[in-house]
């Protein structure tokens, strides 16, 4: 009789839905968007030589890779959303310490914001193979590029703009978002994900997964098409301001191109109709085809810096069909009792991708001009197009062809970025 009294979602805790892991994603996505134009900006400023900047992010991204490949191994001792939590208030402090201005703390900043990304990326997508069904894949990539799109296409403006006018707004707002991505996850009440298989004792080795992920090429395929894109993206973020400043564009052309091009993130409900009516081995090529050829374009000796630029934005609009795409293949061959395990490696690309890049581009600059570098970046991105050649035909056909079947929401309400 009494239970009558207690509302039902407190007796029992509502099914995740992929628009509840799109409001996560969309919360963090303001949380990250504000800061990536800063970050790079006040780190610069605290330090004042661009070689120590690149030597603090090199060294933070192989402390972030670690954190990343050791998160399941944590998982094993510490429940799953406590993993989360903890990653989620990263953000929150690494955000406020930056306010403080001083070197250390603002290096101390990037490096736990840069650690929250990964931990919290690891059991997101823990969770996401744990309640979003694989006939749902494709729509919830689809919506969770949808929900971030406003992050990712107004915070890196946003955040330049207010941090010129008061240097702690964008910190401060990037904590908020934080605390408001933790609020919706508790609501959420996603506890410690599904048990598939409970192992009779911990794992000797905290590393042990990674011979299993090796041994499964199509795992391995899928996290190079996430590697090479998330190449792609960090050739246009970070070296077309740098171009545009070398040759007379002004220093605020990089942030409107990035703005512009991440306004593309409202077209990915058209993008996955594109998908449906093809399939995902199309869709990958087409991307990984288009964007390589763009940047090869870009790169070309051409003494037209302006033509240079549109090039690039054209190709990052396939970047994004790739955001897409790219990550399904993944996704789809992931067991569903490694899902934690396979999380870890696949997060990994960012933090790959934020060291490889640099050193190709390093290696590049010995001999060629900046434009080599989207050429190099082109390169990538073609090599991956042939690889993708490999990919079956029919792959998530009929998954996706079955929920294409189904009434599509329309793009507002759509519940699923760079």
């Amino acid at each position: 009789m009494h239970d009558r009294r207690i509302p039902e979602w407190l007796r029992h805790a509502p099914a995740p839905s992929v628009r509840g892991f799109a409001l996560l994603a969309g919360t963090e996505a303001i949380a990250r968007g504000i800061l990536i134009s800063v970050f790079p900006v006040v780190v610069y400023g605290v330090l004042q030589d661009a070689r120590v900047v690149s030597e603090v992010y090199f060294l933070i991204g192989l402390a972030s890779l670690l954190i990343g490949l050791l998160v399941p191994y944590a998982i094993r001792f510490i429940p799953r959303w406590w993993v989360y939590v903890c990653g989620a208030l990263m953000f929150v402090t690494g955000a406020l310490l930056a306010i403080a201005g001083s070197p250390y703390a603002v290096i101390a900043g990037l490096a736990l914001t840069t650690f929250a990304v990964v931990t919290t990326f690891v059991c997101f997508n823990a969770y996401v193979l744990d309640h979003v069904a694989r006939i749902e894949l494709g729509r919830f990539e689809t919506s969770r590029l949808f929900y971030s799109a406003l992050g990712w296409t107004a915070g890196p403006a946003l955040g330049a703009v207010l941090y010129s006018h008061w240097p702690p707004a964008p910190f401060l707002i990037a904590a908020a978002a934080a605390l408001a991505m933790l609020t919706i996850f508790l609501v959420m009440r996603l506890g410690n994900g599904k048990l598939i298989t409970k192992s009779r004792r911990a794992p000797t080795r905290p590393f042990a997964f990674i011979p299993r992920f090796f041994a499964q090429p199509r795992l391995v395929t899928g996290w190079l098409f996430a590697v090479i894109r998330s190449c792609g993206w960090w050739v246009y973020v970070v070296y077309l301001p740098i171009y545009a400043l070398e040759n007379g564009l002004g220093d605020r052309l990089g942030g409107i191109a990035l703005s512009i091009s991440n306004g593309a993130l409202f077209l990915t409900p058209m993008m996955l109709r594109f998908m449906q009516w093809s399939s995902v081995r199309t869709a990958i090529r087409t991307g990984f085809l288009m964007a390589g050829a763009l940047f090869l374009l870009a790169g070309a000796p051409h003494g037209l810096p302006m033509a240079t630029v549109l090039l690039l934005m054209a190709g990052s609009f396939f970047l994004i069909l790739l955001d897409v795409s790219a990550g399904l293949p993944f996704l789809l061959a992931v067991k569903p009792s490694e899902r934690t395990e396979m999380s870890a490696i696949y997060s990994s690309f960012r933090d790959i991708s934020g060291i490889a890049t640099p050193g190709v581009a390093w290696l590049v600059l010995l001999a060629a001009p900046l434009s080599g570098v989207f050429a190099a970046g082109g390169a990538g991105l073609l090599a991956a197009w042939t690889l993708a050649g490999k990919l079956n035909p029919r792959l998530g056909q009929a998954r996706i062809s079955a929920e294409g079947a189904a009434p599509h929401p329309a793009p507002s309400a759509v519940p699923n970025a760079p």
